[in-house]
This record gives structure tokens, sequence and C-alpha cells, in this order.
């Protein structure tokens, strides 16, 4: 709190920084550090977050697919090598046995070509190619068209051994075909086995595997689809973030300059008199210094606001944290603006109940005498400005109370704004005394907020955060860090 000329205070956020209101209202910054460029900002940050969405949803789309087909491929292979093992081995075991019995004897007049039944070779046919190239042994056996397979004899005559797929009489089968030297020449047995089972079982995982990693594929990009919004979250709140720093930087230029504007053109005015009348005497042009102190002092409080908001984003400005009462800080300041009240009719009256907290005196003076001078600013002659602290459970409350107007409902939302001010506010201000207690209550760990009492005047409720006791500060201290650690 600083002094005029004329010995009254000079109150920040009054003729130095207090936001003036409409029909009732006292100022502030409640839309402009949240909501402010909603439209826009989701107008431009759409496209960005719509292509890296797409992006991360592509990305893991691609990495699933690709995860799915090597893990469909490798269980077909699985599958199929297993069922190819299970259909050879016993053709090759019932090979070696009639290959044994033709090395023994020449081929043998016994049964033991044909079909088999039962056992691991089950369903099976086999016979026996003598070196003339005719089927020996298999009496009232009547062989399919394309057996025996002469492909499959010339590979076994060439290398001992062959199996291979074949398709006899539209049935899939597998032919193995074993040479096997006998007394009079090489003879070759075949055995087939049917593969309709195999190929079946191998159709229908392939369907299955097929479909189940498309609906697999379809979950994966629903779910990556939503994480990737959710990922997004922190993105987009950023993207707002600066796009709204940008736009109260914007205004608050544009605001500044407009303020700025007013008294410097009233100054260059009169200094524009004062030439035109520099050889009159001083008690002649008065009126023109007059002019000149006032918005000098205008200027003065304006620069010292602006100065403190700005160290106040930065993070500059330190707040001391030592135990006071906020009931005597708000007699206090209270006290001090009872004289300035009483010159506009207007009486300010205090009730104080022993309310302590961990803050910073000078700031918590500075936040009551911008409520009160806000308050008488905008009272009727007549009226009365009432002061109350009050202890509750963990928070010190100050609330402050005027008979004027009230608020106008679309305006409660931006009484805390900087610059703000109603179209109807009375003269005098500069819009950021209001913001600037917002910004010390916040400090403090508290909340503040504006709002009409039924009957009638504006109601300013500022909860300040404090320890339950001074036994447990320190447990508290822990639990609001917010409010303890001012040195920001």
């Amino acid at each position: 709190m600083t002094t005029e000329p004329d010995g009254h205070p000079a109150i920040l956020g009054s003729d130095g920084g207090s936001p003036s209101l409409g029909p009732g209202s006292s100022a502030g910054v409640g839309g402009a550090g949240t909501g402010g460029g909603g439209s826009d900002g989701t107008a431009e940050e759409a496209p960005l977050l719509r292509r890296t969405r797409l992006r991360l949803l592509a990305w893991s789309g691609g990495i699933t697919l690709v995860i799915l087909i090597a893990l469909g491929v490798a269980v077909y292979a699985a599958v199929a090598n297993m069922l190819d093992a299970n259909l050879t081995t016993p053709l090759e075991h019932r090979a070696q046995d009639i290959a044994a019995l033709v090395q023994r004897s020449g081929f043998p007049g016994r049964p033991q070509v044909g079909i088999a039944f039962g056992g691991a070779a089950g369903g099976t046919i086999a016979f026996v190619v003598g070196p003339g190239g005719s089927v020996q042994g298999a009496t009232g056996l009547e062989l399919p068209q394309g057996l025996p397979d002469s492909g499959g004899v010339a590979a076994a005559l060439r290398s001992g051994s062959d199996v291979r797929d074949a398709t006899v009489s539209g049935i899939p089968v597998r032919i193995y075909s074993l040479a096997v030297p006998g007394p009079d020449g090489t003879y070759v047995v075949q055995v087939i086995g049917d593969r309709t089972a195999e190929e079946r079982l191998l159709g229908t995982l392939a369907e299955v595997l097929g479909f189940g990693g498309l609906a697999a594929l379809l979950l994966a990009l629903a779910a990556g689809y939503i994480y990737a919004g959710y990922a997004l979250v922190p993105i987009r709140l950023s993207i707002r973030r600066r796009q709204e720093a940008l736009r109260r930087q914007r205004e608050f230029t544009a605001n500044a300059s407009h303020e700025l504007r007013t008294p410097l053109t009233v100054i260059r005015a009169s200094v524009a008199d004062l030439r035109r009348n520099r050889t009159r005497p001083v008690q002649d042009v008065g009126e023109a210094l007059d002019d000149i102190d006032s918005e000098v002092s205008h200027l003065t409080a304006l620069v010292d606001d602006l100065l403190l908001l700005a160290r106040a984003d930065s993070g500059a400005v330190e707040i001391a944290r030592v135990p006071v009462d906020l009931a005597d800080v708000a007699a206090e300041a209270a006290g001090l603006l009872a004289p300035v009240g009483a010159e506009r009719g207007v009486s300010v009256l205090v009730d104080p109940r022993p309310a302590e907290l961990i803050g910073d005196p000078l700031r918590l003076r500075q936040l009551v005498t911008i409520l009160v001078d806000n308050a008488i600013a905008h009272s009727p002659a007549g009226g009365t400005v009432l002061v109350r602290v009050r202890r509750e459970a963990e928070a010190a409350t100050l609330d402050v109370a005027d008979e004027g107007p009230g608020i106008r409902e679309e305006d409660l939302g931006r009484v805390f704004e900087r610059f703000w001010r109603a179209d109807d506010a009375p003269a005098g201000g500069t819009g950021l005394g209001l913001s600037i207690a917002r910004w010390i209550v916040e400090r403090h760990g508290g909340t503040i907020s504006a709002s009409n009492r039924p009957e009638g005047g504006a109601l300013f409720e500022a909860r300040l955060a404090a320890p339950p006791t001074k036994d447990t500060t320190r447990d508290w201290d822990e639990e609001h860090p917010a409010a303890s650690d001012f040195a920001a």
C-alpha cells in the first residue's frame, strides 16, 4: 500500500488497481483462464489432432496386423507339420513292414497288401510294383485310376524313397514309395493314405485364423482409436493452454494499451494547455496540474499492478510464510479504508473472529484492501460494507458484502478477468484489482468467488487454507503444498 500526496492511502485495485463493475458488481478473472478460446482453439487443433490420432492408429494397427500374420503363419505351419507327420509316419511303417517280407522271400503271396483296417495304418492302401512295372500280390484288388503312381515309382527307384501328395479320383492322397531290392530285381512298395481329413482340418484352421485375426485386428483398431484419444488428452490440453496463453497475452497487451492511452491523452492535453498559457500565473492553470497529477497517480498504480501480475505469472513473486491471524489483518486493512468510506457516506463494519493461518501478512492485507475498496466503490451513500472473518475446519474465510445493486448474472463468470469492467462501472480503477485478489487467494491455497446476496448487493467469499491446529501444522503442510510452498 502506498500513500497519495494528500496523505490518504492509495489502494491497489482502487484508484490504483481495483476493477470497477457494472450495476452492482465487483470485477474478475473468471472465464478467461479456462474456457477462453475454446471454439477457435478447437477449430485450430482439430486437424492436427485428427492427423496425429490417425497416424497413431495406423502404426498400432500395422504392428497388430504384422503380429497377427506372424502368429497365424506360425500356428498354421505347426499344425500342418504335425498333421503331415501323423499321416506320413504310418505310411512309412507299413511300407517298411512289406519291404522286409519282400527282402526275405521275394514278394509274398500272403495278404500283406490291399486295404488295412485298424491300427495306425488303418484306411491305407498298399501294393507292390514289380521290376517289370506291374502290380504284384494284389489279387482281386482293383486300384483306382492313377495308381500305381508312376512318378513316385520312378523317384523311389532313383533315390530309394519318395513322398508326394496327389489327387486320385478326386480324393487328395499322400503316396509313399519305397524301393526294395529283391531276388529278381528292385521292387517298389507304394502306400497311399487319404488326406481329406487333413485338408479339412487345415481349411477350418485357416478360416478360424483368418476371421479370428480380422476380428482381433478390428478390436485392436477400435481399442487403439479410443486409447489414442486418451493419449492425446495431454497434447490437447497443452495446445489449448498455449492458445489460451497467446489469447490472454494479446488481450492483455490490447487492454493495457487501451488503459494507458486515456491518461496519456489527458496528460498531453494538459501539457498543451500549459504551453498555451505559459505566461499565466500557476493558480490560473491549477486545473491542468491537477489533471496531470491525477493521471500520473493512475498510471503509477496501473504500472504497479501490471508489474505485479507479470511477475506473478512468471513465478518471480515470493510469498512470505509466517503464522498470521486473518482477523487482525482484516480489521487493520478495513480500518484504514473507513475514512475513505466515510467520505462517500459508506460505513465499514468489521466482524472478525480469530482465524490463524500460514501466509503473507502484506499480501493478505492487500487482499482485504482490494475487496473492501471495491465494495465501497459500489455501495450507495448511506450503505454499509460488512467484513466478516471466520474459522472453519481447515480454512479461514473472508467475506466482504456491500449493499449496492449487485452483479449481473451474465457478469458473474467474468468478474475476475484482467481489465474487465462492466459498461456502467464507476469511474476510476484499472480492472486489475480482483485479478490480483484471486492470485493472492490461490497462492494461499484457497479459492475466491463472487455472488449476489438475497437481500441485495454483492458478496465476495475467499476461503484460505489453514492448518487445523498448531500441533498438526507440519502434517497439514505436507497435505497442502499449494498453501505451504509459496516461494515458487
